[in-house]
Order: structure tokens, then sequence, then C-alpha cells
């Protein structure tokens, strides 16, 4: 059963937020969406496949996407957050408190949390900022702001970060551009299914300049590896061995950050996943939730 979408707030900050299952007798689990990403851009199978896992789903739109508060007065100067004279718009400690109020807003206390990419990094924050609320974290294709680890290939930044032009032709061949440079290279995704979803998000919310203030959360938020080391929540670290955009090494900095992680290296993952991938993927993630809850009593 999915629930009518509803709204959370933190602060000036709306979010449009999603529920689908009974979140009075599944297990709740928060997905959180990589840059730019909206709710929409989740799977509808992948949905349809946690649910017969037992989990109630939790999705929203991060803040400067989809229908959540697009905050055009703040700058992001890449440039200068990078080198620390220009401060960011926002850190990823407020994108995990969006998180929180999206768990507030749908009566939630805790959740089982998996993030994507910034995703998982907003995810590590909220194990940090916030652990009551979180009770298994999963980490996938992403990295723990240390700039040593989870280096991308040559031209992957510039590549993310380009212009995606105006219309909604231009922009979608700019996914399927990015779909093919930095996903998997074994499970390329079917072309046609990557323009409707572009279509479908172009449709729906389309606001490149909020893409860059998300960027710039991550550019300005620092390396988090040490607060990591004093996390005290079951987690299993996911990573695609082929992943150009954050190397392998970024995962393998979380887990080893992380007292008791599990890291879970997939062979034929780029920074993409694969639905041939899903049913090991997700064993993990049932074996980690089960546990942890199992734990909780």
């Amino acid at each position: 059963m999915t629930a009518p979408p509803t709204r959370a707030r933190n602060g000036e900050v709306e979010l449009e937020c999603a529920v689908r299952g009974e979140l009075g007798s599944d297990r709740p689990l928060l997905l959180i969406c990589g840059l730019g990403e909206q709710l929409i851009n989740w799977p509808r199978r992948l949905l349809t496949m946690l649910g017969r896992r037992g989990y109630a789903v939790i999705t929203f739109d991060n803040r400067d996407v989809g229908l959540s508060t697009h905050l055009h007065g703040r700058r992001s100067d890449l440039l200068g957050i990078s080198n620390g004279t220009a401060p960011p718009p926002y850190r990823l400690s407020d994108m995990a408190a969006d998180a929180c109020a999206v768990l507030d807003a749908v009566g939630v206390e805790s959740a089982h949390v998996l993030g994507v990419s910034m995703g998982g990094m907003i995810a590590q924050q909220m194990a940090i900022d916030a652990p009551a609320r979180v009770r298994s974290l999963i980490s996938v294709m992403s990295t723990t702001g240390d700039r040593a680890v989870g280096r991308p290939e040559p031209g992957m930044i510039s590549l993310l970060m380009a212009d995606p032009g105006a219309t909604r032709e231009e922009y979608t061949k700019h996914q399927l551009v990015l779909a093919r440079s930095i996903g998997s290279r074994v499970h390329l995704r079917d072309e046609s299914e990557i323009r409707v979803a572009a279509g479908r998000a172009f449709d729906r919310a389309y606001d490149p300049r909020g893409v860059g203030r998300q960027f710039g959360a991550i550019q300005g938020s620092g390396d988090w590896t040490a607060a990591l080391r004093s996390l005290e929540i079951p987690t299993l670290v996911v990573h695609g061995v082929q992943d150009p955009l954050v190397a392998p090494s970024g995962g393998e900095a979380t887990a080893a950050a992380i007292p008791g992680a599990r890291l879970l290296l997939v062979d034929e993952m780029g920074h993409d996943l694969p639905e041939p991938l899903w049913p090991s993927i997700f064993d993990a993630v049932d074996e980690l939730t089960i546990a942890a809850d199992t734990a909780r009593g």
C-alpha cells in the first residue's frame, strides 16, 4: 500500500515524502537519494521487492530537488567552498536534519537508513548526529569526506557537473551520457528506461542550480571520518568495484572507520544499482536489519 505524499518541515525547508507499506507492522526503511535525484527515481520494481521483503519504505526529495524547498537565495561558489574562501549554502548535517524531520512527519521514531552516493553521506551524518533515529546504517557507493579516498576517475566530476541543458531532450541526453559513463559496464541499463526516468524527473522539477547547491554541501562538510569511529550502529557498506565516480577506497574507508561494519564489494557494480545485483545486495541488507531489530528486542 502506498500512502498519499506528505510534507515534512525542518525550519524554512519543506520536504516532499512518501510511504509505501505498513509502518505499524513492517520494518521501516528510509531511502536517501543521491545528488540531484528525486524520490521518483527509485525504481518501482525495487520498491516492490523491498515491500515483499517486509519493509515499509520511506522516500523523500532532498532539499533543492523535486517538490521539496529550493533554496534559490543561497549561493554556491564551488571553487570558493573547495578552497575554504566561501561558505557552503548548507551542510550535510542540515540534510541529515531534513531526514530526521521526514521520520517525524511520518510518525517513525527510528528506521533502518539506506543512502546512495550523496545519500550515503547524509545517512552517515544522520547516524553521527541522531544515532537514536538510526536502527541500522546502509551506506552505498559513498565515502567519508576524506579527499584522499573515493577519488573519481579523471573527468568524472566535470561530467557530473556539466550543464545538462535547458530542454527536456537536452537533459535526457545528458542523463544518458552520465548513466553510460558512471554505471556498471556489465549490467547496462536499458536506454528507453533511462529516457523515461529522465523525462519524468524533468517534468516534475528541474533545477540544475539546486544540484549545484547540493554539491556545495558535500564540498563544505569536511572530513567526518573521526566521528564515524564513535558509531555503535549496525552497518553495512556496499560499493562497486567498477565505480568510476567514487572509487572503492571510499567504501573501504567508511567500513574501516565504523566499528563492526561489514564491507560488501560488488564486482560487477559501477556507480549505480543494477537490477541483476539486487538479490545479493538486499540479502545482505536483510541480514543486517533483521539482526539489528532482533538485538533491539
